[in-house]
């Protein structure tokens, strides 16, 4: 009717005006941290919360962006551990090009079970991806070069680019920590590409999508791969920090672990997967030497966060009025 205004949206909050700078300001203040933190606390906790914060990134890639739920990421994961572990060890390459060869194997891995996996959807998807990283469980327990039960074990650090010596503890830090910047790097880039505009729209509608003229299963297939290749990195980096490779690196428990890790942070965003990760790994290193379990602190932590927090620890702060004050939002 002529005369009446549109009502004004109640849920509306107004962007603080200088919330690009608060942003990069706290971007600054977190990078800062993770530069002096070895001098608080142990190292070698900070690099297995590192290594577990890019495989938990990795996998939100795919549940977050894409939609697809795999309960198979462990067999990208400890693949690229084995492949690493084993190039490094028993063939002498360099720490870079063991990792390299880990996440390529991961890739080819991510491949192979993708272009079967796709083919179905939701929890049919998950079923496939769960019996074809059992049957690599299998295969790495009866694979001569794994050595089965025992692992590959004194996994030796090496030298990067024959310069800068690993078995530092320091040197190692900065050089996991470099990876796993360049590793979200790469998934900032990949999700705000493109390509990854397209992945949200399959999640969020896949059959539009179809009816748009994309090739859905070709943009899962990439995803899927582009996720194994990253949970790889992470898998590689895990096997020279810890330098040993095991069964438990591709036991479906890690798959169950990296999905907690992403659902406790918040799919769909950027820090989430990282905020995840960081509270489970300090469960464990924490509740480690308690007489406390550990199983069943992370599950209570779990039931609290689904109860009070249905978007995750990260996602529902971007949700309430200071985080949509700041300019932030899921899918960033």
């Amino acid at each position: 009717m002529a005369g009446k205004s549109e009502p004004i949206p109640t849920d509306t909050v107004a962007v603080h005006p200088q919330a690009r700078s608060i942003r990069l300001v706290l971007g600054l203040a977190m990078l800062a941290a993770l530069f002096i933190a070895p001098q608080f606390l142990y190292p070698i906790f900070l690099m297995k919360l590192l290594a577990f914060a890019l495989f938990a990134s990795a996998f939100n890639l795919l549940l977050g962006y894409t939609g697809l739920l795999s309960f198979g990421h462990a067999a990208f994961f400890g693949g690229a551990a084995y492949f690493t572990a084993h190039a490094v060890k028993e063939w002498g390459w360099s720490p870079e090009a063991g990792i390299l060869l880990g996440v390529l194997g991961a890739a080819a891995l991510g491949l192979v079970m993708g272009a079967i996996a796709i083919r179905r959807q939701g929890i049919y998807f998950a079923m496939i991806t769960l019996a074809l990283s059992q049957m690599f469980f299998f295969f790495c327990l009866q694979a001569p070069f794994t050595h089965g039960e025992d692992g590959i074990q004194s996994v030796p650090r090496g030298h990067l680019f024959g310069l800068v010596d690993l078995n530092d503890t320091m040197n190692m830090y900065y050089f996991v920590l470099g990876v796993f910047l360049i590793g979200l790097l790469v998934i900032w880039r990949f999700v705000n590409s493109p390509f990854g505009m397209i992945l949200k729209s399959i999640r969020e509608n896949e059959q539009r999508a179809i009816s748009l003229g994309y090739s859905v299963s070709r943009y899962k297939l990439g995803a899927f791969v582009m996720s194994a290749a990253l949970a790889g990195l992470a898998g590689g980096l895990k096997a020279l920090i810890f330098q040993f490779a095991t069964l438990t690196d591709v036991a479906w428990q890690m798959s169950g672990e990296v999905i907690l890790m992403t659902l406790l942070g918040g799919i769909g965003t950027l820090l989430g997967p990282i905020v995840g990760a960081g509270l489970v790994v300090s469960l464990q290193n924490y509740l480690a030497t308690s007489d406390f379990p550990v199983t069943i602190i992370t599950g209570l932590v779990f039931m609290v966060c689904v109860l009070l927090f249905r978007r995750g620890l990260v996602g529902e702060f971007f949700a309430s009025g200071l985080g949509r004050k700041l300019g932030f939002r899921a899918d960033k």
